[in-house]
């Protein structure tokens, strides 16, 4: 188990949460499947997943109550799972601090693909060489890209705003760094799903909006200005 990725999966539908977790060992993930909120929370305590699968709709404590919590103490990545694509839980669930949703039903395949994107750029933010720093000239600076008050370090992977530190979860990091590497330049919603979560195919941009909004609140508002009809460019 020490060398397989450890999913963390909460979903209270006895089918679904078997049948689930059956298809994700069949693919060589180590599974951990709580019945609702509370126990998945303490299931993650327990075990410090590597990732987490939550259903929106779980009892005890629902999918994005138990999001906020993960999101409070790891930058663990998370998939939120919601039986509507236009239900506000998906909205709701990104601005908790998912990075990522599936549509019930989902086919495992598809899962399994999402999951392993999420893994992909979770472990490329963190290894040192996210997002496309080669792109921008950051090297005779040490890696540290500088924009008014805020310092993004292509190389330690850490971001100041006014000398401060500022917490970023690898997927806005992986944001950031997309935005660092051609500042001024528009950056459409299609071409950051494809870039920041590995989207081979069309995605919902409702990821990238919330996406762009917490990281907003994080490094400036005015600082990722919206190009309406276009996409977002980070202010040089």
């Amino acid at each position: 188990m020490a060398d397989q990725t450890h999913v963390l999966f909460v979903e209270d539908d006895d089918v679904i949460r078997e049948a689930t977790q059956l298809a994700l060992e069949r693919d060589g993930f180590a599974v951990t499947a709580m019945p609702d909120g509370l126990s998945g929370l303490e299931a993650f305590r327990a075990n410090r997943p590597d990732i987490a699968l939550l259903d929106v709709m779980v009892p005890g404590l629902d999918g994005v109550s138990l999001c906020r919590r993960i999101r409070d103490e790891s930058t663990v990545p998370v998939i939120m799972l919601s039986a509507r694509a236009d239900s506000i839980d998906v909205v709701l669930g990104l601005e908790a601090g998912a990075d990522d949703y599936v549509t019930k039903p989902f086919d495992g395949a598809v899962l399994v693909a999402r999951i392993r994107a999420v893994l992909r750029r979770f472990g490329h933010a963190s290894g040192g060489a996210a997002g496309r720093p080669e792109d921008a000239d950051a090297s005779a600076n040490g890696g540290v890209l500088t924009f008014g008050d805020l310092e993004v370090d292509t190389e330690g992977m850490e971001v100041r705003k006014a000398g401060r530190p500022v917490a970023l979860t690898p997927t806005e990091m992986r944001l950031l760094l997309e935005f660092s590497s051609a500042p001024g330049t528009v950056l459409s919603r299609d071409k950051l799903l494809e870039r920041v979560w590995d989207y081979g195919w069309g995605g919902d941009t409702r990821v990238v909006d919330v996406h762009v909004q917490r990281l907003r609140t994080k490094i400036g508002q005015d600082r990722i200005e919206t190009v309406r009809g276009f996409g977002y460019k980070l202010k040089a």
